[in-house]
């Protein structure tokens, strides 16, 4: 069977789509700003990338209360217009989306790396952010 956006929802057994929302952040610019994002991406299920059009986004892992256990949609005739106008033509059941991001920090030490690579006195800047 060929997979199509039309067919292709009902292939995906992993109902990718409705396991986590995304949140458009500021892009951020200085110490403090990674600072925060490092104390966001502490938190469990909490993830930061920036895609390959230059948005930053946050990602929160919280599957939908409206799928099923069979991966369906319970609301489906009265779902957010957000879930009706998803579209499915390049999604996470053709390749996992950290394949498109430019950027990505699954967690706190992966963003810590990043900060020390980009800001040569990260590891000096409590001493910059309390005297603010």
């Amino acid at each position: 069977m060929k997979v199509t956006p039309e067919n292709k929802c009902s292939l995906c057994t992993g109902t990718k789509c409705c396991q986590y929302i995304t949140l458009h952040i500021d892009t951020p610019r200085s110490m403090a700003d990674f600072d925060t994002l490092l104390w966001q991406v502490s938190h469990r299920n909490i993830q930061f990338y920036k895609d390959s059009d230059g948005w930053f986004m946050l990602v929160v892992e919280v599957p939908c209360e409206h799928i099923t256990e069979t991966g369906q949609c319970s609301i489906y005739e009265v779902r957010p217009m957000i879930c009706r106008t998803y579209s499915n033509d390049e999604c996470e059941f053709d390749s996992s989306a950290e394949e498109g991001f430019e950027l990505f920090f699954d967690g706190y030490q992966a963003l810590d790396d990043y900060c020390r690579r980009r800001y040569k006195k990260w590891d000096k800047r409590f001493k910059k952010l309390a005297g603010k």
